[in-house]
């Protein structure tokens, strides 16, 4: 099916229709919406590489996400980006996936950017000092990151306030006569982390922590180290834990210590909950944000703005979390 055919059949030039359905401002609303329903009707998609030699345009926006964790397979990750893919694919805008690979380099990022077969990238997991983001700033290369870093000048970022999501937790155990908390972090040297664990400091002031660790962000290592607090006889009242993956091991943990209720009970807040597989149940305050369906609908409104060439400056939402006390 071709352009021809179209314009044939609605009584227009080639190159209007052509116009039209790549998205040129000189053609008539009126008109645009006769080409794009002819062009509907027929089934016919524009030849990619057309398109990008009229427009300059890939129509194709990359997402970065790192090798050393598996975000992936993480069912609300896995959700965020469905909803992303198909926002983006109703725009005709198609979504690849890259793998950072720390061995790698920049080197990966630097031939993408060559081959010119991207529009803008998405970063996530960022770093306090992400060269990324600050090699991609100085190639003038679109992006945003879901996260944020501490560059010198403006970029497009979508993230949640870790510090006061923290801050929140501590505030309501406070409140409640609980003083003897403990933080289970995870040691990755992203940049939620590190807010996370100083919202923690800064809410907790001068009231000491029973401890604090850095370890990996699984459930084996959140029971090994409740489990540790636990037999050492702590004296704990609350664990808060900055992952959903820590927070069922200590939930498993302090179910197997009988821990869970009673005047003896440890109190348990998690960001984002329990994970939904969870295979234990316990109650849990959850720390959360926005829905991860709202997240992917979010970052895609973002990018099209971007791709548009809206300003840095409007290209930055800092989310408000809450707390769940319904949460599992």
């Amino acid at each position: 099916m071709s352009l021809k055919a179209i314009a044939s059949e609605l009584g227009l030039s080639v190159t209007t229709v052509s116009r039209a359905l790549n998205g040129y401002e000189d053609v008539a609303e009126e008109t645009r919406k006769r080409v794009e329903a002819e062009a509907q009707r027929r089934g016919y998609r524009p030849n990619s590489a057309a398109r990008r030699l009229k427009t300059g345009r890939a129509n194709a926006v990359g997402l970065v996400f790192p090798a050393s964790t598996s975000p992936v397979s993480d069912c609300r990750f896995s959700e965020m980006l469905l909803t992303f893919d198909q926002r983006l694919a109703q725009l005709e805008i198609d979504l690849l996936l890259l793998v950072d690979k720390p061995q790698d380099g920049p080197r990966t990022l630097t031939r993408l950017l060559r081959s010119r077969v991207l529009d803008a990238l998405i970063v996530t997991h960022t770093l306090p000092q992400d060269e990324r983001l600050l090699s991609l700033q100085q190639k003038n290369f679109r992006f945003l990151a879901l996260g944020r870093s501490d560059l010198p000048q403006p970029y497009a970022w979508l993230d949640v306030d870790n510090h006061h999501g923290s801050r929140l937790a501590v505030e309501a155990c406070l409140q409640q006569g609980l003083t003897r908390i403990a933080w289970l972090g995870s040691d990755e040297a992203t940049t939620f982390v590190r807010d996370r664990r100083q919202g923690f400091l800064d809410a907790m002031g001068a009231v000491a922590p029973v401890d604090m660790v850095a370890v990996p962000p699984s459930r084996r290592a959140g029971y090994q180290q409740s489990a540790a607090w636990l037999a050492q006889g702590k004296p704990l009242q609350a664990i808060i834990a900055d992952s959903s993956a820590l927070a069922e091991g200590a939930a498993l943990a302090v179910q197997q210590a009988n821990r869970l209720y009673g005047s003896e009970a440890v109190r348990l807040y998690a960001w984002e909950g329990l994970p939904r597989e969870a295979i234990v149940e316990a109650p849990v305050v959850a720390i959360r944000q926005a829905s991860d369906r709202e997240t992917g609908e979010q970052l895609a409104d973002m990018v099209v703005q971007m791709l548009n060439g809206a300003p840095l400056d409007q290209l930055q939402l800092l989310r408000q979390p809450w707390l769940d006390s319904a949460a599992r």
